[in-house]
């Protein structure tokens, strides 16, 4: 009975833990590419150059075709002209390639988002033994253990941080991560959130282009690597911890029917792209509704005056998607101009584009005087988009 009555209290205890007064902030951003950098009009020359396919012509013209109208002007890679020189097994469809593939993003992964991260603390101005908790998220590993504990070995995290590691989310992985380290800093006081994407998951995707698979062409133009990372708290120390944007709520939402509208399927020769022709129409045909439901609870209806009085960082999947977000949301032009510019400069680097969206609409804001004293950027309300339509408020 003795026992009995010591676990109760010790419930009773934990349940009594303080939690945070306010809502979860973005309290410092890094973000990091690998070296390689290919500028989009000379890349269908490279690409087609070194999968020997330069008799492919038709293809090719079709790719430059693709890559003029992308909105993009230069993308970066973990891969070399050297990594594709020493295996030729993947120019080879046929040829099992996962296991060599998995071997680079193995180190990469983890190096690459130790980088971003390295510079998220280095903003937040305090040591990395601070952090309570780590989420990493990729869709470019398939190891245990997994990067997480890797990249908390590169950090030097502390040996109790709390680890969670989130793949296969697909372009959503970044904001995924945001919202598990919303939650996990609104549980506990005193929690600080090292909070990661990464992807080099073109090195698992890169294969010779074919005239069956117009989905891979579009994909070979259109994604990129790289790493974003973020510290999350509640409560911020003033005026040593200096918020960005805060974590107001978050909301799911999804379309019947529209699986296979995107999908990444991983098999013995890497991964395989389906991109739907259908996914900008399917998105102007929702994204409105789901804004509206997702906003409402915070009496953020648009009503009539459009979305215009709210910033947008949205997830710039490509440029049909944000033509087709703005014309949806009848948005000013310049509202997405956050999302244009990372697109044109770094490409669709999956769920890592989003910390590269937030970081440079923080850029804007400061360019544009938007300070308030003790550091804090004076944000208008605002929201986040990615293309699984999924909207998360931001303040």
């Amino acid at each position: 009975m003795a026992a009995t009555v010591h676990l109760a209290g010790v419930i009773n205890e934990s349940q009594q833990t303080p939690r945070p007064n306010g809502s979860a902030a973005v309290l410092a951003i890094g973000t990091a590419n690998p070296a390689n950098c290919l500028r989009q009009d000379e890349y269908p020359d490279w690409y087609f150059r070194v999968t020997n396919s330069d008799h492919l012509t038709t293809l090719k013209n079709k790719m430059k075709r693709i890559c003029e109208k992308s909105g993009i002007k230069k993308r970066y890679f973990h891969y070399t002209d050297e990594t594709i020189a020493a295996h030729p097994e993947f120019l080879d469809r046929a040829a099992p390639s996962l296991d060599a593939r998995l071997r680079i993003t193995e180190s990469a992964v983890p190096e690459l988002a130790a980088a971003a991260a390295k510079r998220a603390i280095a903003e937040w101005e305090r040591p990395a033994t601070d952090i309570t908790h780590l989420v990493l998220a990729t869709n470019s590993i398939a190891h245990a253990p997994g990067a997480d504990l890797r990249v908390a070995a590169l950090l030097s995290l502390r040996p109790d941080v709390q680890r969670t590691l989130l793949c296969f989310h697909g372009c959503y992985s970044g904001c995924s991560a945001l919202r598990v380290a919303r939650d996990l800093a609104e549980s506990s006081r005193g929690a600080r959130v090292l909070v990661a994407s990464c992807e080099v998951v073109t090195s698992l995707s890169f294969r010779t282009p074919d005239e069956a698979s117009p989905e891979a062409l579009v994909a070979a133009a259109l994604f990129s690597d790289g790493a974003g990372a973020a510290v999350v708290g509640a409560d911020p120390e003033s005026p040593a911890e200096r918020p960005m944007f805060y974590m107001v709520a978050a909301s799911q939402a999804t379309l019947p029917g529209t699986e296979r509208a995107m999908s990444m399927r991983l098999g013995s020769s890497g991964y395989d792209f389906g991109l739907s022709a259908e996914i900008p129409a399917l998105l102007r045909g929702a994204i409105a509704g789901c804004l509206v439901e997702a906003l409402a609870p915070l009496g953020l209806v648009d009503t009539g005056g459009g979305w215009n009085g709210l910033f947008s960082a949205v997830h710039p999947g490509g440029r049909a998607i944000l033509d087709s977000c703005e014309t949806a949301l009848a948005l000013e032009a310049g509202k997405l101009a956050a999302s244009r510019h990372v697109l044109s400069e770094y490409g669709n680097m999956g769920g890592v584009t989003i910390f590269f969206v937030l970081d440079e609409i923080r850029r804007r804001q400061h360019q544009d005087g938007g300070q308030k004293e003790g550091g804090m950027v004076d944000c208008e309300w605002g929201v986040m988009l990615w293309v699984s339509a999924r909207a998360s408020p931001s303040r």
